[in-house]
């Protein structure tokens, strides 16, 4: 069995409060919605996916311990 690391984010809640759904998201991040839903499930992912996100969101990449926990 592969055990995989959860990384706890918020990618779900500011998403939610931007009235945003997750094919939505996906489309602006330009990622597929599976890849938004294991993020917010708190699968692990890419640096640059993690920074499409954040943009996506209409945040700055400084503005990344708001969504990501290190």
């Amino acid at each position: 069995m592969v055990e995989i690391a959860h990384q706890s984010n918020h990618v779900r809640r500011i998403r939610e409060s931007k009235m945003l759904s997750k094919t939505e998201l996906a489309r602006l991040a330009g990622v597929s919605t599976l890849t938004v839903d294991r993020i917010e499930r708190g699968e692990g992912c890419r640096l640059e996916t993690k920074r499409k996100i954040l943009l996506a969101l209409g945040l700055k990449i400084s503005q990344k311990h708001r969504v990501f926990r290190q």
